[in-house]
């Protein structure tokens, strides 16, 4: 049987990639052995992180190998198995996307939780990113009832639940996106939803103080740059910053310099935190067994942007640094 994946002949340092980095090759696939699992993709993720493992060098997670398939999350069927805990048809979840069929391990492989929501949705709003916005909120920024929360990009997978979480503690919410209508589906959902495009940070600032005069006990951090240095300006005493990704600067050509007002952290006694999702994957069941329920009853809502095709997800992977997506960027095969 062939499959098709894509592959990296070179490591882009700096700069957006460009397209013609990505090769879509066509090999054959080996015998299954023992304990492998043959995949039939149908569900395929692309995330900012990714980025970073385009660079060559390891930081928390090792860089994509050149002229190998790419890797990413990914839900699709059981085709083939030499693993007794799986059969043909079974759904399942695991990290061998950018590609059409994945043969991997049995130990590579979730079998999809039993709730009722579309499969992609273990790649979205309940899986990596979901749990994102989960960890960084109650984890790391141990979100209390009240609190005044800001997010920015809180119009993409991690920052569109994150706004909604917020929201179920009762404080105000005010939601940092770059488009109108990713302004317009917060703004539905009672939250305040500021435009951060072409901003410096003084307006920025400005913005943020006229959407929430008390100030923030909690910043949920996407996106770095001119969102960190105004949200400084804005904290309250006591703030808890939850730092999982900073996409303006993924693709920086030269070092940019910090916010300049870092000593707001000393005057507000705040405290910031990177975190990695992975490193809290043990909670990802009280996660579940938390949030899950909510989506599957409604109550919790998510937007999906969905590309066509394997032979379109570098371009999907691509439109993430434009802002391009609506909630989850997702590939359907």
């Amino acid at each position: 049987m062939k499959y098709r994946y894509f592959s990296i002949g070179e490591y882009p340092q700096s700069g957006t990639p460009e397209r013609g980095l990505f090769t879509l090759n066509e090999a054959d696939l080996p015998e299954l052995d023992d304990g492998q699992v043959r995949v039939r993709n149908t569900w395929l993720s692309v995330d900012p992180y990714m980025r970073g493992r385009m660079s060559g060098v390891a930081t928390y997670i090792d860089p994509f190998a050149l002229d190998a398939p790419l890797e990413g999350a990914a839900v699709g069927e059981v085709i083939a198995s030499r693993d007794e805990r799986f059969q043909e048809g079974d759904r399942v979840v695991h990290m061998g996307g950018w590609r059409d069929i994945a043969q991997l391990p049995g130990d590579a492989l979730q079998p999809l939780p039993d709730i009722d929501v579309p499969p992609q949705a273990f790649l979205g709003v309940l899986g990596m990113p979901g749990m994102t916005a989960w960890t960084g909120l109650n984890v790391i920024a141990s979100m209390n009832d009240g609190d005044n929360v800001l997010v920015s990009a809180a119009g993409g997978a991690v920052g569109s639940l994150a706004v909604q979480l917020a929201k179920a503690k009762g404080g105000t919410v005010v939601g940092i996106a770059g488009t109108q209508a990713k302004r317009d589906w917060l703004e539905a959902r009672g939250v305040v939803a500021v435009d951060y495009r072409d901003k410096d940070a003084a307006t920025l600032t400005a913005d943020l103080q006229a959407a929430c005069p008390e100030g923030f006990d909690v910043y949920y951090e996407n996106v770095g740059g001119v969102c960190l240095e105004a949200a400084l300006n804005t904290l309250r005493v006591g703030a808890r910053i939850a730092v999982c990704g900073m996409i303006a600067h993924y693709n920086d050509e030269t070092p940019v310099p910090g916010p300049s007002n870092l000593a707001m952290m000393v005057i507000r006694r705040a405290r910031m935190q990177g975190f990695i999702v992975f490193e809290h994957w043990e909670r990802y069941p009280h996660f579940l067994e938390e949030v899950g329920p909510l989506v599957s009853a409604g109550r919790i809502d998510y937007e999906e942007t969905i590309v066509e095709g394997l032979e379109n997800t570098p371009d999907a992977f691509l439109d993430l640094f434009q802002g391009a997506n609506q909630g989850k960027m997702l590939v359907r095969l």
